[in-house]
């Protein structure tokens, strides 16, 4: 037997997982170069392999999910990837200057995907599932849970950094009569948000964070944290809290980690999100220290496993449509992010935080939100 194809083969026994076995989250080889690609480039190179075609598996999540739990990443860190943990932890990759590369490499794609992909107001964050059976019905749920833990009044001046395709800029100030000034920094976004929040009390702009230096009685992000980087995350608390009302409040959804890490998967970084990172609860508090007080901390991490799984559902009920406009190598490689990136919220390596915080100016207690 091949050295390399045992050396996987012995990895992958200890989460219960087989080649070419029949459960679905066995792994099926298609081409016998895979054992030496994912030796040589770990995550990376299974990541790329994939895309190629030179595996499959039926539950990928489900696979995902059981190497997460059972740590074998941590067995497949390359010398030759090194050099990016090295890059991360000297170099600012969420500096201004990189600041619009993310809206270009991902959120520009194309609007016909995340048309398709997402829920019909084309929320790109985790839903609510307490109460919902369609995601449609959970995003809505997500939307009214911030608008209660925020405290949204008729006339507010509310913040959305990182405002998407202004989903919830509209559904705020429809909703709760509010009026909402959204940034974002994908060009495509603010094209098509300017189009549906047409005569509503709604500016999106295409601005970074850093450049904000105006007062709002409430701010919020909603998904947009993973793209700001450890070495700014004192900057971006700094720049919320000039920008907040002394009587405000700000809540931060957020992706976390278990786990403080400096830089992204590789995968990740390279095919859907470049220059990203998940913060680390440390992380986090540790930049709002000194600035705000910590009203509440809200985890519902396995909701965004069955999110997840609903925009692949979409995904590949549209892809005959799509794949007009898209190779089937972006098919696998997307299919690909979504399942893996569902396996390991199952794992609960990662989790969904929504973070309140206030000023310290506010003289009554502040009361959990919670739609049950």
């Amino acid at each position: 037997m091949d050295t390399h194809r045992r050396t996987i083969e012995d990895l992958l026994s200890a989460a219960d997982i087989r080649l070419n076995g029949n459960r679905p989250w066995d792994i099926r080889v298609n081409d016998e170069r895979l054992f030496a690609r994912v030796l040589a480039k770990g995550t990376l190179g299974a990541g790329e392999a994939y895309m190629d075609g030179w595996w499959d598996c039926e539950a990928i999540d489900e696979l995902v999910c059981r190497l997460t739990q059972s740590r074998l990443q941590e067995q497949l860190r390359p010398l030759r990837l090194l050099g990016d943990v090295v890059t991360a932890k000297i170099r600012n990759l969420q500096a201004p200057s990189r600041a619009f590369e993310i809206g270009r490499r991902h959120y520009d794609i194309g609007n016909d995907l995340f048309r398709a992909m997402l829920d019909r107001r084309m929320i790109y964050s985790c839903g609510y599932w307490v109460n919902a059976d369609t995601l449609d019905d959970a995003q809505c749920a997500k939307l009214d849970l911030i608008a209660a833990k925020l405290m949204l009044q008729p006339g507010m001046r509310v913040l959305d950094i990182g405002c998407g395709w202004g989903g919830a800029p509209r559904y705020f100030a429809r909703h709760y009569g509010v009026q909402v000034t959204g940034i974002t920094v994908s060009e495509r976004q603010v094209e098509l948000g300017r189009e549906t929040c047409n005569g509503l009390p709604v500016e999106l702009r295409l601005q970074d964070y850093r450049d904000l230096d105006e007062e709002f009685d409430r701010v919020y992000s909603i998904g947009m944290f993973e793209h700001v980087g450890p070495k700014n995350y004192r900057t971006y608390m700094r720049t919320v809290r000039r920008c907040l009302a002394d009587d405000g409040l700000f809540l931060l959804h957020t992706i976390g980690s278990d786990t403080t890490h400096s830089h992204t998967d590789p995968w990740i970084h390279r095919y859907i999100f470049p220059n990203g990172c998940l913060p680390s609860a440390k992380l986090i508090t540790d930049a709002a220290e000194n600035l705000f007080v910590l009203e509440d901390w809200h985890n519902f991490g396995p909701d965004y496993d069955r999110t997840l799984l609903a925009w692949h559902q979409n995904f590949e009920s549209a892809w005959p449509e799509l794949s007009n406009s898209y190779d089937e190598r972006f098919h696998r490689a997307w299919r690909y992010y979504l399942l893996i990136s569902a396996g390991a919220f199952r794992s609960r390596s990662n989790e969904l935080w929504q973070i309140v915080w206030s000023t310290g100016s506010r003289q009554e207690p502040y009361r959990p939100a919670r739609i049950r």
